[in-house]
């Protein structure tokens, strides 16, 4: 009977000890994870403020489990160090340009040709639905959050340019896929990152640049160059990613990867809108400080687009020879720009 009693109390104290222990676990809050972000546009660039306002985002709906630190500037990783940073773990999540590592991304190029794009609402939803359809392999060893690409890849020159007769010769700046566009329409193609072209521009070292209008604000172009030509017929566009490390990825649990998958996709369509409104805002910076914007004839515009044509044709012959579906990839690319319900240039947005 005092046996029984004993363990009759025993057996109490061992759930009173239970409960203790399931009340303190539930007091504590989890631990919260911390990732940094490494991103080389300036701390007060429009896509800079868009990358913060994802993080706090994704923050805010884990209240407060995930907190995401950014490093602006190229100050983690450069550049064109950012792919290999994620991948390395230098940095858990970075932004940056594929075509910064030029033979990385292979098929993705296809983003980079001059498709005559008209904005950046089209460019994002066409890499994003790229990305869906063809799963690139070149992506394998990170995790996609999401892609973008900025507005039409126009002209900006220190004198004005109409023809391609007035681009020949020129020394024009330009990265990975745009190297080729330069050299197509006539212009000698200086390799050159964003960071070193202001000063370029201003001492003579190069006398345009290729970039979205975006770059005469958000990158001070407005200030070093006198003229703008907006050359859809040869309209490029450039694609960036937005990845995290895979090791960091798989160890996040289940609910805060849904709950960053879903900003993810919310992000898509803000990041298209947001480099259309930079565009526009560029645009106006130039304007007030007396530049011109020189919108080619639609002769003219169709001369340039013939010129960039065999740059279409030699990226699906590179592709064949590698194995890979560049014209399947191509061709999927301009049947989606058809059909395309983002905004346009000069629609309403």
């Amino acid at each position: 009977m005092r046996s029984t009693k004993w363990m009759a109390l025993a057996l109490l104290c061992a759930v009173a000890f239970a409960a203790s222990l399931f009340a303190a676990a539930e007091a504590t809050p989890p631990k919260q994870i911390t990732l940094t972000y490494s991103i080389f546009f300036p701390a007060m660039h429009k896509n800079t403020l868009l990358a913060t306002d994802w993080a706090k985002e994704i923050e805010k709906r884990t209240d407060g489990r995930v907190k995401i630190t950014l490093f602006a500037g190229g100050t983690l990783t450069p550049a064109d160090k950012c792919y290999d940073g994620v991948e390395k773990g230098i940095s858990d999540i970075g932004m940056s340009v594929l075509g910064y590592t030029r033979g990385k991304f292979p098929l993705s190029e296809v983003i980079d040709l001059p498709l005559g794009y008209t904005s950046g609402a089209e460019a994002t939803e066409l890499i994003n639905a790229y990305y869906q359809k063809f799963q690139p392999k070149e992506f394998d060893n990170v995790k996609i959050m999401y892609l973008h690409a900025h507005g039409p890849g126009f002209l900006h020159t220190k004198k004005p340019v109409t023809s391609l007769e007035d681009l020949k010769g020129m020394k024009i700046r330009c990265t990975g896929l745009a190297a080729k566009i330069v050299e197509a329409l006539g212009g000698t193609p200086v390799a050159m990152p964003m960071g070193e072209t202001y000063d370029a521009l201003s001492r003579g070292v190069v006398d345009g640049s290729m970039a979205p209008q975006e770059s005469l604000e958000g990158w001070r172009w407005g200030e070093v160059v006198k003229d703008s030509t907006e050359c859809y017929g040869a309209a490029y566009s450039t694609a960036f990613f937005v990845a995290m490390n895979k090791d960091k990825w798989n160890a996040l649990p289940k609910d805060i990867q849904q709950i960053i998958e879903k900003v993810n996709q919310e992000w898509i369509p803000k990041t298209g809108k947001g480099w259309d409104e930079m565009d526009a805002s560029g645009k106006a910076f130039t304007v007030a400080r007396g530049n011109k914007m020189i919108a080619l004839t639609p002769e003219e515009n169709a001369r340039w687009a013939k010129a960039v044509q065999p740059i279409l044709d030699d990226y699906a012959k590179r592709m064949k020879e590698k194995g890979l579906p560049g014209e399947e990839a191509l061709k999927f690319c301009q049947e989606f720009m058809k059909k395309s319900t983002a905004p346009k240039a000069g629609e309403a947005k």
